[in-house]
């Protein structure tokens, strides 16, 4: 099952004892600024986790799978996340501890 939005919340309403709203308040700014620094196209670090990092992607010709229809994609920036090697290292000791 996938963490929520409102996961977090209830995580730190009751992990860190601030109340519901003022949880929601937190969690809500701090998406909020990520959001406002990826959009104009600025990097984002957070150590110990990874770094989105925002590219550009030319236009360029793809097909429609259901139709085989030819299209032309127009030019767009995507987000791309890189773990850490923190977080990497953490997500893969399981994998070596069952080999």
């Amino acid at each position: 099952m996938a963490l929520t939005k409102e996961n977090i919340i209830d995580s730190i309403y009751h992990q860190i004892g601030l109340s519901k709203s003022q949880s929601r308040i937190v969690v809500e700014r701090l998406l909020e600024l990520i959001k406002q620094r990826l959009e104009t196209g600025e990097d984002l670090l957070i150590s110990g986790f990874g770094k989105f990092v925002v590219n550009r992607k030319s236009a360029r010709r793809g097909r429609n799978p259901q139709t085989t229809e030819d299209l032309q994609l127009r030019a767009r920036r995507v987000v791309v996340f890189k773990t850490s090697g923190v977080l990497r290292d953490k997500i893969n000791s399981d994998t070596k501890d069952s080999q």
